[in-house]
Parts: C-alpha cells; structure tokens; sequence
C-alpha cells in the first residue's frame, strides 16, 4: 500500500505543498492518467509480483468486463426462483402495483393504507422496469427486481471508478471485487427495495467527490460537480436522507483533517445545491399537497427518527451490534481487512487511508448509535473498508501480520463457506424437506475452495486468497440462490398458499379472497390487491355473504389456525356451514412460528367449474 499512497503525498507536496488537502493542482484528465501511471509503477517496482490473472484483468479496459460477469455470476441466480422474502420486498413491490393499477405515480399506498416512509424514486424505477419490459400490472417478480441487480452492478462497477481516484486497475479491481462478493450485496441484489440503487449513488457521489479532494482545483470541476450533486439528489429520492448523511460526514470528515475547507469550492456547492434542489423538489412539493404533508410527518416523525430512539417492529440491538455484523454480511472482505492492518496502520497519514477513514468512521458510529438495527443499514461504507485493503494487497499484505491475525482471519475466511455448506444439507432435515442435491454439492465446493483460500491466507501473501475467495462466493451464490433457497418450500408459504387457492374447482380464473391470521405482504403481492385482511368474524360475514355479482364466483377464506375457533364460532352464530377445502402449513420465517391454514368456503357453494359440468349432464 505504501506506494501506491505515498504516489499521491508525494506529488503533491512537491506541486502544491501540502500534504493533508490531497492532489496536485494540474488538469483534471492529465492528473488521471498521471496518477495511473505512477500508481501501475509503483505497483510493478514493489516487492509483491503480480499473479498472472492480475496481469490479465488489471487494466481499464478488462478490469469492467471481469467485474460485470463477476456480478452477473454473483446476482442472478435466485432472480427467478426465490419467492418475496418478507416483509419489506413485497411492501415495496406492491406499493409499485398499485401505482400502475391506479396510475398515481405520486402517492405511495399499500392497499389502503397509505406509505409514507421512504420517497417514490424505487417505486418509479420499479414501474419503469414493468413498462419497459412489456409487462403489466401482473409482471412477474423479477420484473420489479430488475433496479436492484441494477444498481447492484452499477455499485461494483462505481466502485472501481471511484477507486482509480487513488490506486491503479490492478487495485481498483480488487475494490470492486470485494464489493460483488459481499455477502450483503448479494441479498440487496435480489430484493426489490431500496437498498442497491441508494448503494451505488453513494458509490458515485463519493467517487466525484474524491476527485475533488484529492485534486483541491481552484477552478470549478463542472463535469464531477454535476455527477456529485445528481448521484446526491438521486440518494435522497430513493431513501431520503440516507446517503446525504453518509456524503456529508465524508466532506465534513475531510475538512476536519485537512483543516481546509477551500477545496470543496471546486464542487459548486451554491449552483451544485440548486440543481440538488431543483431535481427533488418537484416530487416532494407534490407529495406535500397531496396528502397535506402528512408524508412528512410519517416519513420523518415516525418512520426516521422512531428508528433513532427506539428499535422498531422488533430489530433493535445495542450498540456494536453492527460492527460484528459485518464480520458475516461483509464476507470474505473482514478477513483480508485483519491481514491489512499492520500495512494500513503504517500509512494511516495517507490521502487514501484518510479518505476511507472520513467515509467509514461517522457514519458507522451514528448507526451504532441509532437504535433500530437491521444488516443493509452499513452497506453503504462497505467500500470505504475495501479500498484501504486492496492497497494494501497490492503491497503485499499478510507477511507482517502476526500469528494471531493470520489465525483469526483463516477462521473468518473459512468459517461463513463452511457453516452454508452444513446450514445448506442439514437446513432442509429440520423444516421437514430433502435437500436440494445439486444445491448441496455446489455449496460443498464452495466451502472447499473457502478452506483453500483461508489456507493460502495463512501462508503468507493474502492477496493469492483472492482468486479462491471469488470461486468459493460465486458457488455460495449460486447453489444457495438457485438451488438451496428455492426449495425450502415449508418457509415459502404465500406461494403455495396462492397455488392452493388455484388448485379449487372453479377459482383458477376469478376469485374473492379474504385472510385471517396470516398478513404477510407477500400474500398480498401474490394473490392481489383486492385480497382483503379481515377479522375472523368478518371472514364468516364475507363467506356467508352472497357474491356482489350475482353469481357464483369463487370466495374462500384463508384462516390461520390460532384464529380458526374464533372463525367456526362465528359462523355458528350467523348459521354458516363453512367447509374447508385446503389446507397449507409451513414455517413463517418472520418470528419463525409455525403456521396452518385452512382454506374455507361456503358448504354447498357451486363453484364455475362444478355449474358447467351440471349443465352438460342435464
């Protein structure tokens, strides 16, 4: 890491004579290609030789490509296979189904019911994504994820970008490397929600922003200024202030380091601002007059701050709470970070090690600090974590690492391939199902070469564990997305369900559904909005009732077991004879209680099917 940080401090305090702001003051594109090539001779003038498949991939113009099929490899498999996970995917995605249904693109409901608690950007590239491919208000799961793998590859990609600011191709590959193999980013990729999108405007926003830092310019930097405060309005439009705090913090961070806060005029923050403004305002005016700024006191009052104070719908933890965490959703990045260390301490002075520091720090201890906790909450530093190693790899990290940090990393490195494996056959036992075999030797491969890479990791050079580290996540993903998580059928509960209801005479077309006792979105997202979610008394009412139509239209009634006395007791009391024509059960992954539902209808109800046959016979 040495050199290729040291490039930077050291062309700069002959250029511009201070160390602590960032680059010199020369023309934008030719400090680039000067920086490039500096860093590239620093890297082949070191002690570490570079492996041939760095040799290969670790140019401007191979590195993208690697990085794009690494992430294609990582993110796909599941897209078509892995039912809504709930709760927040199908909230997200139907919110965006009734957006097409009613054409209001600009209030946020969820049947009802309305959401006021994250802005409308996903909710418009999800539609986007339904128009654009042909689709309608019934576009299949996939369709609503398509912005999510989107964005997610964009992150990797952005990351390479916005690691060339400070390291060579050969670097900046391993940084979007550590970026696809996150466990994390793995999971956001497949979930139709915020998460990935808001990841790589950060990306892109932090990596203009370290231009400018790093070349501390008099004159405007018009082209990254613009990039910098659209990536930033963009942020806020998909998830609020989210990346705008993460941004700030860097800026702020940066300012207290260097004690200047002059080079930030290259960013335009006045014109920079308006444009900002200019792009978000019109939504959240709109938003504002449509439901006479309620919005705001949900999305801030309740949604925002409610998190801040106290763990909402059950995910508060304490603090530190996310710093082991990322031990396990930032995998195989923590280990090759112990390995680091020693290396990354050393040049800790460095504008490459700073600039992570004013990313990572801030916005990591507000997260602890804030009560509510889930995973994803972290993501967006993660590269701030990946940059200083992969310097640190192309130095040759791991040879001056102690016995105890070799040890601890071989575990980290190891443990997570290893522990999928074992989870991956024995999982299925448990829930009652057979495990899925190809599923289960992809993933013991998988946690072969996770040992392998753990074993080179103890050897010596960490950066030699990087090409098994790769094999063994892309095997993870693709035996566990594609195969393992799909047929754990007992927790996919909202499918099976819908597939029931289809399996009835007569309701495969056109059906009433109403549900007591299991609420899941994803059932809602699944069956459709008109499904309605009602008391047990009122499921007895809605079954005794006749059809709107006139005619004899399917009506069922999804009953949970714990409301079903509650439900047969009502229907005593009306006269209703209630038969049950289903019945699923399985495992409800959110609390991880089990469910059984019975599917029932009126006794002696004809149904479509069984009034066609009548007439033949007659």
């Amino acid at each position: 890491m040495s050199d290729n940080t040291k490039v930077h401090t050291q062309v700069k305090a002959e250029t511009a004579g201070d160390q602590g702001t960032g680059a010199p003051r020369t023309d934008p594109g030719a400090a680039d290609e000067n920086v490039s090539a500096q860093n590239d001779a620093a890297t082949q003038s070191g002690t570490l030789r570079k492996p041939f498949w760095l040799k290969v991939f670790g140019h401007d113009l191979t590195a993208p490509f690697l990085l794009l099929l690494l992430s294609l490899l990582l993110f796909v498999p599941g897209q078509w296979t892995v039912p809504p996970l709930d709760r927040d995917e199908p909230r997200y995605t139907q919110a965006t189904k009734q957006m097409l249904e009613t054409e209001d693109y600009i209030d946020i409901r969820f049947q009802e019911q309305a959401r006021h608690k994250k802005p409308v950007g996903i909710y418009w590239l999800q539609a986007a994504a339904v128009k654009l491919t042909g689709h309608g208000v019934d576009a299949p799961l996939w369709v609503y994820r398509l912005p999510s793998i989107i964005g997610a590859v964009l992150s990797v990609l952005a990351s390479f970008w916005m690691a060339r600011a400070f390291l060579g191709p050969s670097g900046s590959l391993l940084v979007g490397g550590f970026v696809a193999l996150a466990i994390i980013v793995g999971v956001e990729a497949r979930l139709a929600k915020t998460d990935a999108m808001l990841f790589a405007t950060v990306i892109v926003a932090q990596g203009a922003l370290a231009r400018i830092w790093l070349r501390d310019a008099d004159q405007r930097m018009w082209g990254l200024s613009f990039l910098f405060w659209t990536a930033l309005a963009a942020g806020v439009l998909i998830k609020g202030p989210v990346g705008l705090m993460v941004v700030g913090f860097t800026v702020a961070g940066l300012m207290i380091a260097g004690r200047k806060v002059k080079w930030f005029k290259a960013a335009s923050p006045l014109l920079g601002f308006f444009w900002f403004l200019l792009l978000v305002s019109p939504w959240f005016v709109a938003i504002w007059i449509a439901t006479d700024g309620t919005f705001f006191t949900e999305a801030i009052g309740r949604d925002l701050l409610g998190k801040v104070g106290q763990g909402q719908e059950g995910h508060g933890a304490p603090p530190l709470t996310h710093l082991g965490a990322m031990f396990g959703i930032f995998w195989p990045l923590p280990a090759f970070f112990l390995i680091s260390l020693p290396l990354i301490w050393k040049e800790r002075s460095s504008p490459l090690v700073v600039f992570s520091l004013a990313w990572f720090v801030p916005t990591w201890v507000v997260f602890e600090l804030v009560a509510t906790k889930l995973p994803h909450y972290t993501l967006p530093i993660l590269p701030a974590l990946a940059l200083p190693v992969a310097a640190a790899l192309m130095e040759g990290a791991g040879e001056a690492a102690g016995k105890w940090m070799k040890r601890v990393g071989v575990v980290l490195l190891a443990l997570p391939p290893v522990g999928l494996a074992v989870i991956s056959f024995a999982g299925p036992f448990v829930l009652g199902v057979w495990p899925s075999p190809p599923g289960a030797v992809i993933m013991a491969i998988g946690a072969v070469f996770g040992v392998a890479a753990a074993s080179r990791l103890s050897k010596g050079i960490a950066l030699h564990a990087f090409p098994a580290a790769t094999l063994s996540a892309v095997c993870i993903a693709i035996g566990f997305w594609g195969f393992v998580g799909p047929a754990l059928t007992p927790i996919w509960v909202s499918p099976r369900l819908v597939a029931a209801i289809d399996e009835i005479p007569g309701c495969s077309a056109s059906r009433e559904v109403v549900t007591s006792g299991f609420h899941e979105p994803s059932f809602i997202f699944l069956e459709g909005t008109g499904t309605r979610i009602i008391s047990p008394k009122g499921a007895a009412e809605f079954l005794a009732e006749a059809s709107p139509d006139g005619g004899g239209a399917c009506r069922v009634a999804a009953i949970e077991s714990r409301e079903e006395t509650a439900f047969l007791q009502a229907a005593k009391e009306i006269g209703l004879v209630p038969e049950v024509r289903k019945r699923v059960d399985g495992l409800n992954i959110n609390g991880g209680d089990d469910v059984d539902i019975a599917l029932y209808q009126k006794a002696g109800a004809t149904t479509g099917a069984e009034e066609n046959g009548n007439v033949e016979q007659q």
